[in-house]
């Protein structure tokens, strides 16, 4: 059935910019006491907030100051600044979308200010029709607040949106919405899968399964 509105995750399946994340995460938590490989956070932190990621580290061994995410945020800012590659077909979604006449916005855990960044600089703010943040709205996924608020800005019943994730977290909160879920996963993805997203590996694939 296709949705009468669409709202997006961003990082991921957007804007491709979770490998600097991840990257200076790795470099961040070794130097803090909790070496891990890369593959290891993505496991594990995938759809977190930073807040959320620097209390989990920290029961796990990391020893990552009160200020920490604070300092991180202007290091990563500083990284997606100088150039956030778009997740690869995600243009021909928007297209396709804006064809049929379908709205769609933001949903994403990370900060408004991290949104402003990576889509300013591919033009892409004024084409979605809200970006909303979990950290400013206070009940960040998996809780299904921030779907919902997306959803009623939109002006759309939250059974005829579908969510585009590519995190368990996400997933979980699209459900927890009464949202259909579509997980983008190029390598395949059994956590998403089990949290009842329907998976694709291609977003040239997306405008079909969305009936468009």
């Amino acid at each position: 059935m296709t949705p009468k509105a669409v709202i997006f995750d961003c990082d991921g399946v957007v804007v491709d910019s979770e490998p600097m994340l991840f990257d200076l995460l790795a470099a961040d938590l070794t130097q803090h006491g909790l070496p891990m490989a890369v593959e290891s956070l993505h496991h594990i932190f995938l759809g977190m907030t930073l807040q959320g990621l620097r209390d989990k580290a920290n029961t796990m061994g990391a020893r990552l100051p009160a200020d920490w995410c604070d300092d991180f945020y202007a290091r990563l800012y500083t990284k997606l600044t100088l150039g956030t590659p778009l997740v690869p077909g995600i243009l021909a979604v928007l297209d396709a979308l804006d064809a049929a006449r379908i709205p769609y916005a933001m949903g994403s855990n990370g900060s408004a200010e991290k949104m402003q960044i990576t889509l300013g600089q591919h033009g892409l703010i004024a084409r979605f029709k809200g970006l909303f943040s979990g950290q400013t709205l206070g009940k960040p996924k998996p809780a299904p607040d921030l779907y919902l608020h997306a959803a009623a800005a939109l002006g759309v019943d939250p059974s005829d949106c579908i969510v585009i994730e590519d995190s368990p977290t996400g997933a979980r909160a699209a459900q927890a919405a009464g949202m259909r879920c579509m997980g983008y996963a190029p390598q395949g993805s059994a956590t998403l899968a089990a949290e009842g997203a329907v998976l694709f590996s291609d977003m040239k694939d997306l405008p079909t399964l969305l009936g468009l």
